[in-house]
């Protein structure tokens, strides 16, 4: 068992672009997350400096390859258009799988609800993607839905930075409310 969670303490990882995640769409449901009692663990490509699309720069505590699923309750995918390098990414498209595999919340924004249809989960599921992603979605057989975020199931997915705080209050909600 995980010492966090014999601690008590729940985890949720946030996966970030190394350059290039939407700002708003990381700061704010990590914010309501960390609010809520959830601790919050950041993943990039690399363990490090990650810059966002707006300037904001945060630390990725975890290397993607290092990641170990069974550890979180949650694995969310941050957007921007750094997100764009996790669609052809096997270690990410298979943190993706495993995660929805495994039962956990998996979620997406903006254009990264792109990697969850590569990964091959979104079929038949109800989504929502930022609309430069909505024929990848549609071709990996998702159901689109033209609201901000859209839950189906342990799936959650929203459109973009304006949704962000929305996007962070349902992942709340999923995982069962505040701690």
């Amino acid at each position: 068992m995980v010492l966090a969670a014999i601690k008590g303490v729940l985890m949720v990882l946030l996966i970030i672009a190394q350059n290039g995640f939407r700002d708003e769409e990381y700061f704010k449901p990590k914010q309501i997350l960390e609010t809520a009692g959830y601790k919050v663990i950041t993943a990039s490509a690399q363990a490090g400096l990650a810059r966002g699309k707006l300037g904001g720069t945060t630390q990725a505590d975890i290397s993607l390859k290092d990641v170990k699923v069974d550890e979180y309750e949650a694995i969310i995918f941050i957007g921007g258009p750094g997100a764009a390098d996790y669609f052809i990414d096997k270690t990410a498209l298979n943190l993706a799988k495993e995660a929805y595999q495994k039962d956990k919340v998996v979620g997406a924004i903006c254009i990264a609800p792109g990697i969850l249809a590569r990964a091959g989960i979104l079929k038949g599921k109800k989504a929502t993607v930022y609309p430069s992603e909505l024929d990848t979605l549609k071709n990996a057989g998702a159901v689109c839905v033209n609201r901000s975020v859209v839950i189906d199931g342990k799936i959650i997915t929203a459109n973009g930075p304006d949704a962000a705080e929305s996007f962070g209050k349902e992942i709340v909600k999923l995982l069962g409310g505040a701690k």
